[in-house]
């Protein structure tokens, strides 16, 4: 074990700024065990690794069993919370998870997401017209956190005017999935918006079919009928993951992209000069500053990996943010550089567990870019600092004040 890894690795200094510990890692070597991560875990720190082992069927996505019990809770006071946790596409393994994917995947085909762009640019809209540029704001509270929950909810197919319980049951879920070491008291929150969320949608599986039939909901509540999906279950599991994920990914990449654009003055005149370069843009806001800095998957048989036995059980976290910094596959990476060709990065994964909403996230930030550019060029941060959010699996920002004029 290196030294780097005899002292607590998630601390303030690295919440505020993870990148100069992974590098630290890389150099150190390609595989570290951690302690701190759930009870033990392999740290990989390098973009081949990382890619390889997200795309490798060895690496099995089902974790949630050992996580989820491995919580200091009184028997089986998580049991409804594992079984339907366990039923999302994110922790599932083939031929279940080529089965669920396939159903969700209509509503999340590119000419399918372009369709949502004048949506989107409404509901941005209606959102910054609510903000007063004359005084400071919090761009968090006023657009990142509020844009994506009300986009999911036009995905599903619900009422946006439930965004703010949304929200909460959302945050609750991302504070648990993001702990390294999960708390009796995280857990039992998570446990009790989950159950939340899910009531939420069972409501809306069985209320009149009045939906759109290109919503989310439509598409599985008719694969419900047919058999595609097995259960209810199943039904709610995948609403509710598609609710976290949509929500926690987008928020973060516009709070990130934001302050790393602003703390980077030059990046943000080249956007200005040509508001194109949007897209581009975003691709390299992902790589930079991820909003998902590790995944997690088990190892199904005993492996060598750079020359350390791994055996069936262990937990394994591909770094992420770490990858995407790895300067043998990208050229200066901790440079900002909204023009880079192919940045590449693997934000929202590799492989069959490849993000299912990554277009509809970049459609997102590149339309709150845009906007953001045509209504107030002189954006800057505001005198009171930033604050971080203290979960190390899923980097954003608490607060994001801001001036506009």
């Amino acid at each position: 074990m290196t030294a780097l890894l005899e002292r607590p690795l998630v601390d303030a200094a690295f919440l505020a700024n993870p990148y100069p510990t992974y590098r630290a890692l890389r150099e150190a070597g390609p595989l570290h065990w951690s302690e701190e991560f759930f009870g033990g875990a392999w740290l990989l720190t390098r973009h081949a690794d990382v890619e390889a082992v997200l795309r490798d069927p060895r690496f099995s996505a089902r974790r949630t069993g050992g996580w989820i019990n491995d919580v200091q809770t009184e028997r089986g006071e998580l049991a409804d919370f594992q079984r339907l946790f366990s039923r999302a596409l994110l922790f599932l393994d083939p031929p279940e998870h080529g089965r669920v994917r396939g159903l969700m995947q209509a509503v999340f085909r590119p000419e399918s997401v372009a369709r949502l762009r004048p949506r989107i640019a409404h509901i941005a809209d209606a959102l910054l017209d609510a903000i007063d540029p004359t005084e400071p704001f919090d761009a968090m509270a006023q657009l990142a956190r509020p844009l994506p929950v009300r986009v999911i909810a036009l995905l599903l197919g619900v009422d946006p005017g439930d965004s703010a319980d949304l929200m909460r049951w959302s945050d609750d879920l991302a504070a648990f999935i993001g702990a390294p070491q999960p708390t009796r008291t995280l857990a039992l929150r998570a446990r009790t918006s989950v159950l939340a969320l899910t009531g939420y949608f069972q409501q809306q599986l069985h209320r009149p079919h009045d939906a759109r039939p290109d919503t989310l909901l439509a598409v599985l509540r008719q694969a419900r009928a047919v058999g595609a999906l097995k259960d209810d279950a199943e039904f709610l599991a995948q609403c509710a993951m598609l609710l976290f994920a949509g929500h926690e990914t987008t928020r973060n990449l516009l709070g990130n992209g934001l302050y790393a654009l602003l703390t980077h003055p030059g990046q943000w005149q080249c956007l200005l000069d040509d508001p194109d370069r949007a897209p581009g843009a975003v691709r390299e806001l992902l790589r930079y500053d991820s909003p998902v800095q590790y995944s997690g998957r088990r190892v199904t048989t005993a492996l060598t990996l750079h020359g350390q036995r791994l055996e069936r059980g262990d937990l394994v976290l591909p770094l992420i943010g770490s990858a995407n910094r790895d300067p043998a596959r990208h050229a200066q990476p901790e440079q900002l550089d909204i023009m880079r060709p192919d940045p590449g990065a693997l934000a929202f994964g590799s492989g069959i567990h490849a993000c299912l909403g990554a277009a509809l996230t970049r459609l997102e930030a590149e339309v709150a870019l845009r906007q953001l550019l045509a209504r107030w060029p002189r954006l800057r941060l505001a005198s009171t600092p930033p604050c971080w959010m203290s979960n190390p699996a899923y980097r954003g920002l608490r607060s994001l004040p801001l001036n506009a004029q």
